[in-house]
C-alpha cells in the first residue's frame, strides 16, 4: 500500500520563528504561505503553521520511562536517516524533551526516538524502526 500524505495544521506564535525552525533547521521545503499561515513540506507530508497567540497546557504521558509530551506530531524515518538527522540537531544546539535513545530495546515495537520543541513548544517526535514492520505490531 502507498502511504498518502497527512495534513496537519498547529499553532505558532510567531512566523518568522516557524519559518527558520521547520524551513531552516529541519530542510522542510516552504510551499505556499500568508500573513497568518505557511505551508511547510515536512518529509512529504504537508504541514501548516498557523499564527496563534494562545497555547494549551502540555501534557504528558509516561512512556518507557519517560514523559512524552501530549499532543506531539513526527515523522517515522529511515534508521540511517533518523541518527543522521538526530546528529544534525545535536550539532545546532536543539534542546531535546527527551533525548535519542532506543525505546523499548529489545521487546517487539523496538525503535530509535527523540522528542523536542519548536520555537513556539508544539513537541515533535522523530523515530525510526530497524524493522519497519514493527510499527504497528503489539
Amino acid at each position: 500500500m502507498q502511504i498518502s500524505p497527512f495534513h496537519l495544521a498547529f499553532p505558532v506564535h510567531d512566523l518568522a520563528a516557524a519559518r527558520s525552525f521547520y524551513g531552516g533547521l529541519l530542510g522542510c521545503p516552504e510551499g505556499r504561505s500568508s500573513a497568518e499561515w505557511i505551508d511547510f513540506d515536512l518529509f512529504g507530508h504537508q504541514i501548516v503553521a498557523h499564527l496563534s497567540p494562545g497555547r494549551a497546557p502540555d501534557h504528558h504521558n509516561p512512556v518507557d520511562g519517560h514523559d512524552v509530551p501530549v499532543p506531539h506530531f513526527g515523522v517515522v524515518l529511515d534508521w540511517d536517516h533518523f541518527h543522521a538527522f538526530a546528529q544534525r540537531l545535536k550539532d545546532h544546539g536543539v534542546k531535546f524533551v527527551i533525548e535519542p535513545y532506543i525505546r523499548f530495546a529489545g521487546q517487539v515495537g523496538e525503535q530509535a526516538t527523540m522528542f523536542f520543541r519548536d520555537p513556539s513548544g508544539n513537541a515533535l517526535e522523530f523515530k525510526a524502526f530497524k524493522d519497519r514492520s514493527q510499527l504497528f505490531a503489539k
